[in-house]
């Protein structure tokens, strides 16, 4: 038998697999479930806007052919979107696979990194394969406090410093002013990477521009994604927004032909539909609203989200909790996943899903209070 924990790279050694959870699938076989509200993973649970199923049906007969590499269409939908040069724009089979491409291009062994905690974990865990050092910046009052990591960043000279805005698992978001106010405390050396997967769901007027720090020559570099409020999650499909002498030469470490023709039509047909983009934010606005109130009412008071999920503290064992719930057809994630035992996390979903979801994690928070009392 080979070794092969002798043959890869160290760091994988100690790190591990990325690791989802179980498949919706595995989980109804394993509770003998028909059907699950499926609230877990912050996908778009109102599905692709309009026609656009249409659109990646009708790439369908080209599927023997590549898609053509430079993804010029595409790119030029989403600049024509964004406002900013074609050149600025790289897209990506997700997030995921960016994240992969922008440590590639930035992170040797040895380097320093810093991520605030808690956040989305593909950041951390990436760097560390690469070899390097990840300096983690706690939040204890969740909020990511942007003085520390920017002093964290001058301590260590850190080549890359991760913000997620609206941050994963909070929903907290950032203000214009004290995102100016961290890039010229983190200085000129540093590359800061700002992941707005959820940032549609932030009203346009309300967002950071961060679009305008690439214009302006900050080592600022933007990641997007479809996967959320235009629910494409399954197509895997992101884009960057950076310089674009950045964007060349993250074309030598990009896997080339990596957004296949079903999502780039999916994508092309999405954009230019700022219209009913905000229809869908309004209903994850007011989806999130409803969940909160009532959770509010049960005695929990969810953290203030500006993205389509809440982050709620339960006062209780949160996989305890989550097993429960899911054996009523709910499936949300426990917080202990995220680095938050006692919480729990619920994507936003129509109102009859949150009407059920709200009962059933109240039912079963109350269910577990009071075995804690009678013992």
């Amino acid at each position: 038998m080979t070794a092969w924990d002798v043959a890869i790279r160290a760091p994988l050694r100690e790190i591990g697999a990325y690791r989802p959870g179980a498949s919706l699938d595995e989980l109804m076989t394993r509770h003998g479930l028909a059907e699950v509200d499926k609230l877990n993973w912050n996908e778009g649970l109102w599905g692709p806007l309009p026609g656009v199923l249409d659109a990646v049906a009708g790439a369908l007969d080209q599927a023997w052919a590549y898609p053509e590499h430079a993804y010029n269409s595409l790119r030029e939908a989403i600049a024509a979107e964004v406002g900013v040069p074609p050149g600025h724009v790289l897209p990506g089979h997700g997030i995921q696979a960016l994240i992969l491409t922008l440590v590639s291009a930035f992170v040797s062994p040895g380097d320093r990194v810093v991520v605030p905690a808690p956040t989305y974990g593909l950041y951390a865990q990436a760097c560390r394969v690469a070899g390097a050092t990840v300096e983690h910046v706690p939040s204890p009052s969740l909020e990511f406090d942007l003085e520390r990591i920017a002093a964290a960043v001058r301590a260590s000279d850190a080549r890359i410093a991760w913000i997620c805005d609206p941050n994963n698992p909070t929903g907290l978001r950032l203000g214009a002013e004290e995102w100016q106010a961290f890039l010229d405390a983190v200085g000129p050396d540093c590359v800061v990477v700002a992941d707005e997967a959820y940032m549609y769901y932030v009203p346009p007027e309300r967002r950071v521009r961060r679009e305008d720090d690439v214009a302006a020559g900050r080592r600022v570099v933007v990641l997007r994604t479809f996967s959320k409020i235009f629910g494409l999650a399954g197509l895997r499909l992101g884009f960057l927004i950076a310089d674009p002498q950045l964007v060349h030469y993250l074309h030598s470490v990009q896997e080339p032909f990596n957004v296949n023709r079903a999502a780039l039509a999916g994508g092309i047909a999405s954009l230019g539909r700022a219209g009913e983009v905000a229809e869908r934010r309004a209903l994850a606005i007011a989806a999130r609203d409803r969940l909160t109130a009532a959770l509010g009412d049960g005695g929990i008071a969810p953290v203030e989200s500006a993205a389509n999920f809440v982050l709620a503290e339960l006062g209780v064992d949160d996989l305890e909790l989550a097993e429960r719930v899911l054996r009523r057809g709910v499936l949300i994630r426990p917080g202990t996943e995220l680095g938050l035992p006692g919480w729990a996390r619920i994507t936003v979903a129509p109102d009859a899903v949150m009407d059920r979801a709200a009962a059933a994690l109240l039912d079963v928070r109350l269910e577990l209070l009071g075995a804690r009392a009678a013992s």
